[in-house]
């Protein structure tokens, strides 16, 4: 069913794409560092989706936000119930194209850029991004590190806890692909 919402997600940028064109990962890991004097915080997931067609150069990530483990029990249950409202905003999710696409049909390492749009909280921001992949025989591997101002995302921090948590946040994605067959 997630390969199905990955490939219909690309079907509008890659209408006459063939099926080895498109990579997908279904375990795609995602983390945030948020630095703030009081108390640094991190939380990770393994459960990103995400697919990259490499002739259109379409990218999409999608992550249900209540995947995302804490050290402390108490942090994860008010970034889900307080910040991220994960009831009402379940997902986040990018949809963007890679910039000036590489031949990603070649081994190597390639710098790219992505322009997208990251739907969070309930709110679209437009994102411009550095990232890299790596070519080998049958799969990509992709790493980014971006950063996401909380406020762009209407993500409300209640003046007691101020302090506690970083205005921006640095977001990593880092996951290997396979040919979607």
């Amino acid at each position: 069913m997630k390969r199905l919402i990955l490939l219909m997600a690309l079907l509008p940028c890659a209408a006459t794409a063939f099926a080895q064109d498109v990579y997908s990962s279904r375990n795609i890991n995602l983390s945030f560092f948020s630095k703030a004097p009081m108390e640094d915080i991190d939380a990770k997931t393994s459960q990103g989706v995400s697919a990259i067609n490499i002739k259109t150069a379409a990218v999409y990530f999608k992550v249900p936000v209540n995947t995302f483990q804490f050290r402390k029990s108490l942090m994860q249950e008010h970034f889900n119930e307080n910040y991220l409202e994960t009831d009402k905003f379940p997902y986040a999710e990018f949809k963007g194209r890679i910039l000036e696409l590489p031949d990603l049909t070649k081994p190597g390492t390639y710098n790219v850029t992505v322009e997208g749009t990251l739907n969070m909280h309930g709110v679209v921001k437009t994102y411009r991004e550095k990232g890299t992949i790596t070519v080998s025989p049958g799969k990509l591997a992709v790493n980014c590190t971006f950063k996401v101002r909380i406020a762009d995302h209407k993500i409300k921090i209640p003046t007691l806890v101020i302090r506690n948590i970083a205005e921006v946040v640095d977001v990593t994605v880092d996951g290997t692909y396979g040919p979607t067959k």
